[in-house]
């Protein structure tokens, strides 16, 4: 498991992945109800999977569902933060 943590870099081996406690995950999972968090920089772990989170993006919540695809990646990396850009059309066109 540390293996992949340190190709995908940012932390070092021996600290292990950085995750916050969520003291109702059990009681989440069982009937379903997403938890609602901000801590985008949180490691998503393999008990994460089939979980669902509501993840702020700084102005709204982002509902995410986790997969075994997600494991070892950020929540941060699945509520973008920007919005694509675009340009106005004119009202003659």
């Amino acid at each position: 498991m540390h293996a992949t943590l340190v190709a995908l870099g940012g932390r070092s081996a021996w600290k292990g992945p950085f995750f916050v406690h969520f003291p109702k995950l059990r009681d989440a999972m069982e009937k379903n109800i997403p938890i609602k968090t901000q801590a985008r920089a949180c490691t998503i772990l393999p008990n994460f999977v089939g979980c669902r989170f509501l993840i702020h993006n700084g102005k709204d919540y982002i509902p995410i569902s986790i997969t075994q695809d997600m494991v070892g990646h950020k929540l941060g990396e699945f509520a973008p933060t920007r919005k694509r850009f675009h340009y106005k059309s004119t009202k003659n066109r």
